[in-house]
């Protein structure tokens, strides 16, 4: 027999039940009340290590999920490895997979947006199969996000979960569980009265042991954060997912990191915003490697949950067409656009480049004593935005600018500052001599 299940699931900060406060339980209230007509079971899909917007919790998976169970759930699903290696645009498609293919029928969230309107703005989305860089101007974009990907993912399925919308519930302004948090940790980890009254009682109960404990607030480490951007070469930097070329020399620049603020504010500068920084810390702090995300997107790419246009191919075809029009005089944000609204276009990306060297002689006949050996320069973007190399040989180390044209400078940048796309390299002896050979990584 099979066996439906009503699942109910927040997506934002409150999906993550940190804590379950009186919205949530309204959506459990709603997946109840079908679960009345239907006999399906109420099942929480509940982040467990990371958030959605790629933060440690305040407390803990457990204590959640003993919160999310005594307010109503038949049951608790961990979501546990995504959301410190990818963004919404590649999670979310996984774990509404995940949900069709448990049995989910039956979907319930809460925005103060209609259906009809939600639908409308996931539509455009859906269309051009592609869930990166919704507007921020957008009501509930993260649950028009959700609508979406459960359009896109029909045609894999034939079949996908209904919705079920409620309002958010109010309480002189949205309730957030950030502001919650927020208030329990400036009235030193005592819970006033005002975030009380909007707590079930069982999670308030549950709360406070869980601080009596001492397991909130659940924290970062940021002892090895702090280390690692401290110590860590612009090469392996460049490893680490989620960092691109300018934040890494801002990182370097900013030397010596002693506290989380010195760490926000070097990526303020180098452009990233909340969420982004988020995500980027996360991965240094858990060692997560460029070649880690691009295997974890290729191996959804191959059960077809992520669109083709969010595949790593694309991103490669963009980068590269790109930097051609670009060498044209063509703005890169004008061609940026024109790719993505422009199907048939057709591009031949290399997925390996030469570049010349700039050597002393000194260092071309260390170089050639060692080409027989296995030799890895890395790559990386100097102080001055360019790209170089760095090689280890005879306990020394050779950092050279690389040599070459200007359209696969534009590209081999695109590729660096894609933020999840390996390059790799060695070292190869041509008619015009000692040459590096970079692979731009496609699997």
């Amino acid at each position: 027999m099979k066996i439906h299940i009503c699942v109910v699931v927040m997506i934002g900060i409150s999906a993550d039940f940190d804590p379950v406060h009186l919205g949530h339980v309204e959506l459990i209230k709603k997946g109840k009340e079908i679960a009345k007509d239907t006999g399906d079971k109420v099942v929480i899909y509940l982040n467990k290590d990371f958030s959605a917007n790629h933060a440690p919790f305040f407390i803990p998976f457990e204590a959640r999920k003993k919160m999310a169970l005594a307010a109503g759930a038949d049951k608790v699903v961990g979501i546990e490895g995504l959301h410190h290696r990818l963004t919404l645009a590649y999670s979310v498609p996984i774990r509404i997979a995940m949900m069709i293919e448990d049995g989910v029928v039956d979907y319930v969230d809460a925005a103060n947006v209609s259906p009809p309107k939600i639908m409308k703005h996931a539509q455009k989305f859906v269309n051009e199969g592609i869930f990166v860089g919704i507007p921020r101007n957008l009501p509930n974009r993260n649950v028009i996000r959700w609508f979406a990907v459960n359009e896109f993912l029909k045609n894999k399925y034939g079949k996908n979960m209904k919705f079920h919308i409620i309002p958010e519930l109010e309480f002189d302004g949205k309730i957030s569980g950030r502001i919650l948090r927020r208030s329990i940790l400036e009235n030193d980890m005592i819970i006033p009265e005002e975030v009380k009254e909007l707590l079930p009682k069982t999670s308030t109960k549950i709360l406070e042991k869980e601080i009596k404990k001492g397991t909130i607030p659940g924290e970062r480490n940021w002892k090895n954060i702090t280390k690692r951007m401290n110590t860590c070469s612009r090469p392996n930097l460049m490893k680490i997912a989620y960092l691109n070329g300018n934040v890494i020399n801002e990182i370097i620049k900013g030397r010596v990191y002693r506290d989380e603020e010195s760490v926000w504010a070097t990526f303020r500068r180098g452009g990233y915003g909340p969420v982004l920084t988020r995500l980027a810390i996360s991965c240094i702090e858990k060692e997560v490697t460029r070649e880690e995300v691009v295997n974890l997107m290729r191996s959804y790419e191959k059960k077809g949950v992520t669109p083709h246009e969010q595949s790593v191919d694309k991103v490669i075809e963009r980068s590269y067409y790109v930097a051609t029009q670009s060498e044209k005089g063509e703005q890169a944000s004008i061609a940026n656009e024109k790719f993505r609204n422009t199907p048939k276009i057709s591009v031949n990306a290399p997925l390996k480049i030469e570049a010349g060297l700039y050597l002393t002689k000194f260092e071309t006949k260390i170089m050639k004593r060692n080409l027989n050996k296995s030799l890895n320069p890395q790559i990386y973007i100097d102080k001055d935005g360019k790209i170089s190399c760095e090689i280890k040989l005879e306990k020394k180390k050779i950092k050279t600018n690389l040599k070459l044209p200007g359209k696969d400078v534009t590209y081999i940048r695109y590729i660096l500052d894609s933020q999840f796309i390996p390059v790799s390299a060695k070292l190869i002896e041509t008619k015009r001599g000692i040459r590096v050979e970079i692979s731009v990584h496609d699997s």
